[in-house]
């Protein structure tokens, strides 16, 4: 899976947003910290759910297992606008 090409990712400090070009059918803009931003860097090459848990596992020290479920998280909501392509 991919980040799609019609939107495109902006960061400002420690806030990022996801905004979408003319040709997305997605109207509106995703807000997100900094989480969002490393899950989004993964996503500019192909990647897959499991290798962008895995490398944040070795960058974040998560004792209560949250990035699994944040991954999920963020996948499922830009997928469901369209953001991703599989």
């Amino acid at each position: 899976m991919k980040l799609n090409k019609d939107f495109l990712v902006h960061k400002t400090g420690s806030e990022v947003v996801v905004i979408p070009t003319g040709n997305a059918d997605f109207s509106g803009i995703i807000k997100g910290n900094e989480t969002l931003g490393v899950i989004l860097d993964y996503l500019k090459e192909d990647t897959t759910k499991e290798t962008i848990v895995s490398e944040m596992k070795k960058i974040y020290d998560d004792e209560n297992s949250h990035i699994e479920s944040d991954v999920n998280s963020v996948i499922t909501r830009l997928k469901s606008i369209g953001a991703i392509d599989d």
